[in-house]
């Protein structure tokens, strides 16, 4: 300006000290100590809250993709250690904490034992797949171990209740917060274990902090719910709460309410697939009744049904019909052979030696050897003349030689 002052925008001080203080290390990452107060869930997931101590208040905000990991459900009073940055939101000019992880004051400790003990049952393989256990579909008796006056229990039976009117329901009362609740909940698997009257249990109580949730994350439960014959359905807490007795159960469930869901069939749903089913069935066989109905109406139509007698008539007609074919055919095949065996016995006749005899021709053998000339004779030698009907035993007095003119 021509007066010589320096002017600046609101923005340009915001966007100035935003620079300043994301360029201090020490504000990019780190942890504060505090009690909630002005605690605000919002639709959208975010939670804006005030982080207070005896001398001062530090705004806070934690966007929803951080919230959805927390492990606790913060309520305003509630003492907690935050981790996040420290920056300036431009459009309100106030600096304020971006909360990135934020836990019960205390919850270190209980986490770093539930990831010790996490860590050790996986190792020993009580998390495997392999291990677990079927749910039954159609289960007659469920057990339940929770508190009998908790609002899971009732929310539990409800969903039995409406889902499978006739299962029969089996509570074991126990605790399922403080001191005992461990020992308590592993007495109620060991005792339906024991007296093996229900088909699966259900073991849960409704949602809390990680303290209030501690019994489940126990090793003593742990086990017991491993080491169960009976299968067993974790519901404990809201959906975002896990615990250990999730891992080593045969099913989680996201809330007891979940739990009893996935315990039983709904007998409604099961009743309107059967009458579906029965529907189908119905049709199909009603469809295939009109279909053969068809065929044997058509083959009812036919010829060889309808005038039988005049088709048998016809094919007795056909049958002698074929039957004069074959005997003409027969004789004249024999009128063939014989022609044909004639010509052959004439052959054979004129190529036959016997008729040679019949001229009056003979043959002559010399000890059983044919004799085809004089030479082969001398006086006194014994021959046989075979003659038309007969031999002849002769000997040789005489021999003359006839010279071919």
């Amino acid at each position: 300006m021509t007066d010589g002052r320096r002017i600046a925008t609101v923005s340009q001080i915001n966007n100035y000290i935003k620079a300043v203080l994301d360029k201090v290390p020490v504000l990019q990452n780190i942890w504060i100590k505090g009690e909630i107060s002005n605690l605000k869930i919002h639709s959208s997931g975010h939670i804006y809250l005030t982080l207070k101590d005896e001398g001062s208040v530090l705004k806070a905000v934690m966007f929803r993709n951080a919230a959805a990991h927390l492990r606790f459900k913060p309520a305003d009073g509630t003492k907690v250690l935050a981790r996040g940055k420290i920056g300036v939101y431009e459009s309100g000019g106030q600096y304020q904490m971006y909360i990135e992880e934020m836990e019960a004051e205390g919850m270190g400790d209980l986490y770093a034992r539930f990831e010790a003990l996490k860590r050790m049952l996986s190792e020993e393989g009580l998390f495997d797949e392999s291990r677990k256990k079927a749910i039954p579909k159609f289960p007659e008796t469920i057990g339940i171990v929770t508190s009998p006056t908790g609002a899971a229990i009732r929310d539990m039976i409800n969903v039995l209740r409406r889902r499978c009117p006739m299962v029969k329901v089996i509570i074991f009362p126990c605790l399922v917060q403080g001191t005992d609740a461990a020992k308590s909940i592993c007495e109620g698997i060991e005792y339906f274990n024991t007296k093996k009257k229900v088909d699966v249990i259900i073991t849960g109580r409704g949602g809390g902090s990680i303290e209030d949730l501690w019994a489940f994350n126990e090793e003593i439960t742990a086990r017991a719910v491993a080491s169960s014959e009976i299968p067993v359905i974790s519901a404990v807490g809201h959906e975002v709460d896990f615990t250990i007795c999730d891992f080593v159960s045969d099913l989680r469930a996201p809330t007891p309410s979940a739990a009893a869901e996935l315990a039983v069939p709904d007998v409604t749903e099961l009743r309107r697939t059967m009458d579906s089913l029965k529907s189908a069935m119905s049709a199909l066989l009603k469809n295939r009744v009109e279909t053969q109905a068809r065929q044997l109406e058509l083959l009812t139509k036919r010829r060889s049904l309808t005038q039988f007698g005049k088709f048998l008539l016809d094919k007795q007609q056909d049958a002698d019909l074929l039957l004069d074919r074959c005997v003409m055919a027969f004789k004249n095949k024999k009128q063939v052979s014989e022609k044909l065996f004639g010509a052959l016995c004439g052959k054979l006749s004129a190529l036959s030696p016997l008729a040679v005899f019949e001229r009056g021709y003979t043959s002559t053998t010399k000890n059983g050897k044919t004799v085809k000339n004089i030479s082969q004779l001398s006086e006194g030698d014994n021959i046989v003349l075979r003659l038309t009907d007969g031999e002849a035993d002769c000997l040789v007095t005489g021999r003359r030689e006839i010279n071919e003119i």
